[in-house]
């Protein structure tokens, strides 16, 4: 924490960003954008560095103002700190005491650190915590070059949202949460079909194609598992898919009165007549 650490990002013109920041820290890539207007930033190449006059690994912010970088942004760490060890822009040597701003000048200062668990929460003072999150959307606005006429007879400009939903991410959020050691557990709102249907033996296929189309036919979605396979391995894929409802229809299932069902957090099954199964699934349909 006594270093005064350099980073460098550029432009889209390939003008660099030379950002100072204390030596433990590392930059939100995220509030640098913000600082400087939410301007397209990208990590710095060796040949935009040395076409600045940076020389890598020994880069110093004193003396750097007016050299034609795009930005100097000091971090607001450095106002807490003094006497810090920079580089001297000469391989192979360092400056010792730098303090900001006495020694150099900033074009921006701001708040660029990435939080770490334990930081003070800038509203409340409280320790934050870390955790991983999973980003499920996007929002992006946009002002095209578009107009419109409004009813005081006057042109205003159009403001364009887009969210953009990632699918995929919303799935792993899900299954990190709703889990067990046998498999998935999809929430009803969020299933892609609400009910796994099993077929065991020639009688059992039959019967649940039957009860299939009939689902199909109410609009319930339903995932029908009419592989040849045995018991075992289609009960293990259902806990594995982890749909809502289990249905499965076979020989024992018909002569106790119709479809076995089980919902997947539930240890027991039981035995529903076909019509009321389907009443219950699809009500009102």
């Amino acid at each position: 924490n006594k270093t005064a650490k350099a980073v460098f990002y550029s432009d889209e013109n390939g003008q660099v960003v030379f950002v100072v920041i204390r030596g433990d820290l590392d930059v939100n890539e995220t509030r640098l954008a913000c600082a400087l207007g939410w301007v397209p930033l990208k990590p710095a190449t060796e040949a935009e560095l040395f076409m600045a006059g940076i020389v890598a690994g020994y880069a110093s912010p004193v003396g750097m103002s007016g050299r034609g970088l795009r930005a100097i942004v000091a971090d607001d760490s450095l106002l807490t700190g003094a006497n810090f060890v920079a580089g001297a822009n000469k391989e192979g040597y360092h400056l010792l005491n730098v303090n900001y701003p006495r020694d150099f000048k900033a074009d921006a200062e701001a708040d660029i650190a990435l939080a770490r668990p334990g930081d003070p929460c800038p509203r409340c003072g409280a320790p934050l915590e870390g955790g991983c999150g999973i980003v499920i959307a996007s929002l992006r606005r946009a002002r095209p070059n578009l107009t419109y006429n409004t009813p005081e007879k006057t042109r205003a400009p159009i403001c364009v949202s887009v969210l953009a939903l990632y699918p995929e991410h919303l799935a792993e959020a899900v299954a990190q949460l709703h889990h067990d050691e046998r498999g998935l557990m999809w929430p009803r709102a969020l299933a892609p079909y609400q009910v796994h249907l099993i077929g065991l033996g020639e009688e059992g296929l039959r019967a649940a194609e039957e009860l299939y189309q009939k689902l199909t036919a109410r609009g319930c979605e339903v995932l029908f598992d009419d592989r040849d396979e045995s018991p075992g391995v289609k009960f293990t894929d259902a806990d594995l898919i982890g749909l809502p409802i289990r249905a499965v229809i076979g020989k024992r299932s018909l002569a106790q009165g119709g479809v076995e069902v089980k919902e997947r957090g539930e240890k027991e099954s039981k035995i529903m007549e076909m019509d009321s199964f389907i009443a219950h699934i699809a009500p009102g349909s």
